[in-house]
């Protein structure tokens, strides 16, 4: 009967297909068209999502949706503006968001994350003492951290990017100076790799999500692959997290599912269950 069932609905409405993959992605940002984009990521399986962007676009997302979103805070902003789209960061443009104000913030359950950290954007390290009352505020509250790493697009419109300051090496004094700090390695590092291995393998607080290095659209998919197949031969199976940074989210996905060295339970951990675990301990709200 099921497959009755089945054959009349194809009949009816042509070839379909179901996506039954579920999905924690820790990267998106704000898009102009927000319906669309939930409807997009809903529709392939992802069921809670961590957002970044500009102050009030990102507002607009909140309790709209059916999918749990965490939102981010991101900073600092090159000339106080979002890169690529070249919004304001903040309503009053400033850099850099007041420290009181971030708290209050917190306390009111705004924020979930200290993220997109923009310090390679900005010209500065990841461990430049201007970001420690944010990392101070987040290893208070157990709020997570996320650092942009690796490289950059076209027209990103930030003067001071510098590719040297997008190795995860230069995490590793944020990191011994606020050792409760959870925090995650955006894009992998990629192409600093190795320096992700190194950093993870001594520092059990640190993961990393594979946003942009899992779009072919980005990156070719053979590199993807080997450096999924250099972060699993290095053990860190367990800290690996989906992302997709607004790139096509079914491709992505697929990215993910292609990659035969993996199992299903390894490829469950990406998707969401080492996610599930660093964001696990948020303040409820």
């Amino acid at each position: 009967m099921k497959k009755l069932i089945l054959i009349l609905i194809t009949f009816l409405f042509g070839s379909y297909t179901v996506y039954s993959q579920k999905v924690f992605d820790t990267h998106i940002h704000g898009e102009t068209n927000p319906d669309i984009q939930m409807q997009q990521l809903e529709t392939s399986g992802v069921y809670k999502a961590a957002i970044s962007s500009s102050w009030d676009l990102q507002n607009t997302y909140r309790n709209k949706f059916k999918m749990e979103l965490l939102h981010g805070l991101m900073l600092p902003c090159p000339n106080g503006k979002v890169p690529y789209s070249n919004q304001l960061c903040f309503s009053n443009g400033k850099e850099f968001p007041d420290i009181k104000w971030v708290e209050q913030q917190i306390n009111d359950g705004k924020i979930d994350f200290i993220g997109e950290v923009l310090s390679q954007y900005y010209g500065i390290s990841p461990s430049d003492k201007l970001l420690y009352p944010y990392y101070a505020l987040a290893e208070k509250y157990n709020l997570p951290v996320g650092i942009h790493t690796g490289l950059a697009g076209p027209n990103h419109g930030c003067p001071n990017f510098r590719v040297g300051l997008g190795s995860p090496i230069l995490m590793e004094d944020l990191i011994l100076k606020f050792p409760k700090l959870k925090i995650w390695i955006m894009h992998s590092g990629y192409p600093f790799i190795e320096e992700t291995v190194g950093i993870m393998s001594v520092y059990w607080n640190v993961y990393t999500d594979i946003s942009v290095i899992a779009n072919p659209d980005n990156i070719p998919y053979k590199d993807f692959y080997t450096t999924m197949k250099r972060l699993i031969d290095a053990g860190l199976e367990n800290r690996l997290m989906f992302g997709s940074d607004n790139g096509d989210i079914k491709q992505v996905i697929e990215s993910v599912n292609k990659l035969d060295f993996l199992s299903s339970e390894q490829k469950e951990k990406i998707f969401y269950k080492n996610a599930e675990q660093f964001f696990g301990k948020l303040p409820k709200k």
